[in-house]
């Protein structure tokens, strides 16, 4: 039973020298993929939830076409790709301001449980690609009956 006493450790909330510029270094200058503001630091903003069957992928991609995102499974690494390719070129406009962002963009995430990657889906709709990827067989709850004798 604790008698409500804390041990004083006098070095406890020191901040190492390297925690301290590490956390100089990230917050004042730019991050990898800060190229992509509206598309996250990483690249596109991502919800994965799984269901019964499935794996449920919501990737967050406005302005890019479909033609341009390249998804792809290897092992239990879902990896999305895509260009956000620039519509047109102004030569002669002064800029008032310019947040959109183009280039490339890579996300790649672990899964919780395989997958068969043959019967996946993949659709987009309004600047939102969803993909189900169905749970492989051998990893689906399977029931067993119990019979009386």
């Amino acid at each position: 039973m604790s008698d409500g006493l804390v041990r004083w450790e006098p070095f406890r909330d020191l901040v190492s020298l390297r925690d301290a510029m590490d956390r100089l270094f990230a917050e004042s200058f730019v991050r990898p993929g800060a190229a992509f503001p509206l598309l996250g630091a990483e690249g596109p903003a991502v919800d994965m939830y799984q269901t019964k069957d499935d794996i449920v992928v919501k990737a967050a991609i406005p302005g890019i076409k479909p033609e341009d995102i390249d998804i792809s499974v290897t092992g239990d690494t879902l990896i999305i790709k895509g260009e956000l390719k620039q519509e047109e070129k102004i030569e002669e406009a002064n800029y008032l301001r310019q947040e959109r962002t183009y280039g490339q963009f890579q996300r790649e995430f672990s899964l919780p449980t395989q997958v068969n990657a043959d019967k996946a889906k993949a659709d987009f709709e309004h600047g939102v690609l969803t993909l189900r990827l169905p749970k492989a067989e051998a990893v689906k709850p399977k029931s067993i009956t119990v019979k009386a004798k």
